[in-house]
C-alpha cells in the first residue's frame, strides 16, 4: 500500500517532518531498523533559533555564549541545550497516525519506491531520504571517492560530562563555551578547540574538537589533548564518566537524487562552519510538510519540487556556497593563523556573526558578513579568504596536501 510520504531515518529530523506530514493531512510513514533507540548525541542551538512549537521541557539549560580565540568575547545570544530524552519523547508525540515501518532500506527501487534489506519495497508519492550521513537513498554519497577526489572534510570530537563545580574553571555557571582555541593541551599542529556547554542536571559537557579537516583528526589524538586540557586547568574527570564521541562529514554536497528529498543532515542542512542543523531540520519541517500537501494534488513531481525549493532555495544554495568556500579557506589556513582568523570573525558586528553562524537563506547578510571580515582583515587573512574561491578543493590535509 502506498503513502504520501515515506520518510527513511527515524533521527530528530525524521522524526520532526514525518509528524508534520503527518498533521498536515499526508498518510506518512517511517522507515528505520531501530526507532526505538535513544538520541545519544548532544543537541544545541542559539536559544533565538528554536522553532515555535519547541517546548520549553525540552531544554535542558540555557547559557550566555561567549568564545575565546586570541582574546575573549561575548557573542551576546543565549544557547540552548536539547535535554535528548524529552526531545524525543516530543517528537514521538507528534508520530500519532504515522505508519512506522522497522526495516533497513537498503536503496531506491524506481520512483516512489525503496527496497528494503531481506527483500520487499515500500512505496510513496514523495519518498524522503532522512538517515543522516548514511544517505542509504544517494548512491554517490555511499560511493568510494576515486582517486585524486577530496576525502570528506569531517568534524571530530571527544568529551567527557562532568559536575558543574569541577568545570567552574572554564566554564562558569550560566555560560556556554562555544569555541576556546587557546593550544592548552600543550600540542602543536593541527588546531583544535573547547567546546563546553551545560547540558542539565548540574553538569557539564567539556569537547576537544576539530572544527574540519580532510581527512577528520583521529578521536585518539582529541581524547589525549582534552585529557591534557583538562589536566592543565586541575580539572579531574571522575572514574565511569560518560563520554562521547563526534564524527561527521561537514562538506556533502546538496542531496540531489532524482525522486527523492535530502532532508536534514542527509540534505545537508549541516552548517560547514559549525556543524549545527537541528535548528534548521526542526524548523523547516513544518514548511515543508505544507509545500507538499499544497502541491500533491498537482502530482508527486510538483510535491517533490516545491518541498526542495522549501529546503533549497536560490538564496539558501547560494548560501551554502559562500560557506563552503569559507570551509575550504579553513582548511588550507596554517594552523598558527586559525585562532586569530576568528579573533577577527568574533570582533565583528552582533548582526552579521549571526547571519553567518544561522541565516542559511540570508543571502545579503551572508554577503556583508564576508565584505565585513574582509574589510577587518589584514592583507594576509584577506589573501587566506579568497585564493580558496579560485581553487579547487584541498584533497587531504595530510602529506602532500597540507595546507598552504
Amino acid at each position: 500500500m502506498s503513502t504520501d510520504v515515506l520518510v527513511v531515518g527515524g533521527g530528530p529530523a525524521g522524526r520532526a517532518l514525518a509528524g508534520a506530514c503527518a498533521r498536515a493531512g499526508l498518510s506518512t510513514a517511517l522507515a528505520d531498523p531501530q526507532l526505538d533507540r535513544p538520541f545519544t548525541a548532544t543537541y544545541g542551538c542559539w536559544a533565538d533559533e528554536l522553532p515555535a512549537g519547541i517546548p520549553e521541557s525540552t531544554i535542558a539549560a540555557r547559557a550566555r555564549g561567549r568564545a575565546i580565540a586570541v582574546g575573549t568575547h561575548d557573542l551576546g545570544w543565549e544557547y540552548a541545550v536539547f535535554d535528548v530524552e524529552a526531545l524525543r519523547a516530543h517528537l514521538d508525540a507528534q508520530l500519532a497516525g504515522v505508519e512506522v515501518h522497522a526495516g533497513r532500506v537498503s536503496g531506491p527501487a524506481g520512483p516512489g519506491r525503496v527496497a528494503l534489506e531481506g527483500g520487499g519495497t515500500l512505496t510513496a508519492s514523495v519518498v524522503v531520504d532522512a538517515a543522516g550521513r548514511w544517505q542509504p537513498l544517494n548512491g554517490t554519497a555511499r560511493r568510494r571517492p576515486g582517486a585524486g577526489a577530496p576525502v570528506a572534510a569531517e568534524q571530530t570530537a571527544f568529551g567527557v560530562v562532568v559536575p558543574e563545580e569541577a568545570a567552574a574553571a572554564l566554564v562558569p555557571p550560566g555560560e556556554a563555551l562555544f569555541m576556546d582555541w587557546r593550544a592548552d593541551h600543550g600540542e602543536p599542529g593541527w588546531p583544535t578547540f573547547l567546546y563546553g556547554i551545560p547540558v542539565g542536571r548540574g553538569e557539564v559537557l567539556l569537547e576537544e574538537t576539530s572544527l574540519a579537516r580532510r581527512p577528520g583528526l583521529p578521536v585518539p589524538v582529541l581524547r589525549r589533548r582534552l585529557l591534557a586540557r583538562l589536566a592543565h586547568h586541575r580539572i579531574a574527570v571522575p572514574d565511569g564518566a560518560r563520554t562521547e564521541t563526534v564524527r561527521f562529514p561537514v562538506d556533502r554536497p546538496r542531496h540531489d537524487v532524482d525522486g527523492v528529498l535530502g532532508f536534514g543532515a542527509a540534505a545537508p542542512l549541516v552548517h560547514p562552519a559549525t556543524g549545527f542543523s537541528i535548528a534548521a531540520a526542526l524548523g523547516l519541517a513544518g514548511p515543508v510538510a505544507d509545500a507538499v500537501a499544497a502541491h500533491l494534488p498537482d502530482g508527486p513531481d510538483a510535491a517533490l519540487a516545491a518541498a526542495r525549493a522549501v529546503v533549497w532555495s536560490p538564496s539558501a544554495r547560494a548560501v551554502h556556497r559562500f560557506r563552503r568556500i569559507g570551509l575550504e579557506a579553513l582548511l588550507r589556513m596554517p594552523p598558527a593563523e586559525v585562532p586569530g582568523f576568528f579573533d577577527v570573525f568574533f570582533a565583528l558586528p552582533s548582526h552579521q556573526r549571526w547571519a553567518y553562524l544561522t541565516g542559511r537563506d540570508d543571502l545579503g547578510g551572508t554577503m556583508r558578513t564576508m565584505g565585513g571580515l574582509f574589510a577587518a582583515a589584514d592583507l594576509r587573512l584577506r589573501r587566506r579568504l579568497v585564493l580558496p574561491a579560485l581553487r579547487r578543493p584541498l584533497p587531504s590535509n595530510d602529506g602532500v596536501g597540507a595546507p598552504t
